[in-house]
């Protein structure tokens, strides 16, 4: 099986600075990110995962593959399909834009927060480099790397503020981002709702093709 089919997995098993769990399931600390998986779908993988999972509102987000299995602990409170994409073809980097960093974290947040491209927390751009255009000093938009693993690197948190849409800020962050993970040496994918053709449709435009579809899940405690 491809790293790729398990792509969270894949990136806790080699960033274990941002994690917690053992070697059957983890998550990213909470204020890293919201992802967690298991090794495999095994019983004991299924139940370390539980026990991962808090109470008061604790959630944790699914991306993978392979059908997702919910432990007896714990409930479904959202489910949808996505597509995992990857490039094919160079990109071009892009000079005319900032490197975001702490000091612009609270904005990333409030963007992310607005826009909703998927899951944003307080420290998540940490993980990787982000990249962002301002328009006369305010965050217009952003994008940056997230999950990442030998070979691979992904593109994600692309979002635009609606005052500053219809400029193709999307499009020239996501090959900025793109350029600068291949000029590393490695290959960017990313991954999108299936119902978000307009999205997926930017990048395949840019070179990405769909590699597969996977399966999202977001999974909480059950009331007692």
């Amino acid at each position: 099986m491809s790293m790729l089919d398990r792509p969270v997995w894949a990136s806790l098993h080699h960033q274990p600075h941002w994690c917690i769990g053992d070697a059957q399931a983890r998550r990213f600390r909470p204020d890293i990110h919201g992802f967690a998986a298991t090794a495999d779908e095994a019983s004991d993988s299924l139940a370390a995962l539980a026990g991962l999972v808090g109470a008061a509102g604790d959630s944790v987000y699914l991306l993978q593959v392979p059908p997702i299995a919910v432990p007896e602990e714990l409930e479904v409170v959202k489910a949808a399909d996505g597509v995992q994409m990857v490039a094919t073809r160079r990109l071009q980097p892009d000079d005319d834009v900032v490197v975001l960093g702490d000091g612009d974290a609270n904005e990333m947040l409030a963007l992310a927060t607005l826009t909703e491209p998927g899951p944003f927390f307080a420290r998540t751009h940490t993980m990787g480099r982000f990249i962002g255009v301002r328009i006369d000093g305010r965050l217009a938009a952003m994008a940056g790397e997230r999950m990442r693993f030998p070979g691979h690197v992904e593109v994600s948190g692309v979002c635009t503020h609606p005052d500053f849409r219809g400029q193709g800020l999307a499009w020239r962050l996501s090959a900025a981002v793109a350029a600068d993970i291949q000029q590393r040496g490695d290959t960017p994918f990313l991954h999108a709702w299936t119902a978000n053709t307009a999205a997926i449709s930017l990048y395949e435009a840019l070179g990405f093709v769909v590699r597969t579809r996977v399966h999202v899940a977001v999974l909480r405690r059950k009331a007692c």
